[in-house]
This record gives C-alpha cells, structure tokens and sequence, in this order.
C-alpha cells in the first residue's frame, strides 16, 4: 500500500501528466461526506472525474484493477454532488478516467474507464 506522501507524489504526478496532455486541472482533492475525487479536470468541453491509482511494482496487480465498483460508485455520487454544490460552468458532458502510475516510470490515462448506470448519476 502507498503511504500518504506516495499518493500526494501520485497525484501531482498525474496532474502534471493530463496538464501535458492538454487538460485544464480544476480540483484536487475534491472531498465529500461518503468519497473523494482525486483529480477534477477539462478536456475541451468534457468534464472528467479521474481516479489516481499508484503502485510500486504489478506482484499483486495492475493499478487499474483496484477500482472496482464500490470505488466506482462512491466516485460517482462524489462527481453527482459536485455538479450540484460546486460546478459553475455550463452543461457539459461528464465521464470518469482512471489514471494509472506503476513504478517511477509507466503513466497511463485510461478515458472513460467506467460507465455509470443510467439513473445513478
């Protein structure tokens, strides 16, 4: 498991990486009473919701499948009650990334890396 510092490191990290990748960073750390949003960002006109997952090495598996569908849902309904406490932009598209980090080198951005049930958002 990261350490708090690891997973500050992970997210500046990840930010720096989306910055490169074109996006706007609008939040980190978005918190809220059941979850929390690591990185809230642009990407042209869609508003994504990225979830940071940090490991040092693959021996107990890729980063990307530590976000199972608890981790989804409270992403979610996290991303549901910052639209209505805290967005102040016009209506857009939303979707959720998934941003992986594995060692001190492989970085991936995973877009739309899950889908919401249609009522749950």
């Amino acid at each position: 498991m990261a350490s708090y510092a690891e997973g500050v490191r992970a997210e500046s990290l990840a930010a720096a990486f989306l910055r490169r990748q074109g996006f706007e960073i609008l939040r980190q750390n978005f918190r809220a009473r059941r979850g929390e949003i690591d990185l809230i960002a642009l990407e042209a006109q869609t508003l994504c919701f990225v979830e940071v997952r940090y490991r040092r090495r693959a021996v107990f598996g890729h980063p990307s499948h530590t976000v199972d569908r608890l981790k989804q849902s409270r992403i979610a309904r996290t991303a549901s009650l910052f639209l209505i406490t805290s967005w102040k932009g016009p209506p857009c598209e939303c979707r959720f990334d998934v941003v992986t980090i594995l060692g001190q080198t492989e970085i991936t951005l995973l877009r739309n890396a899950f889908a919401v049930p249609a009522g749950c958002f």
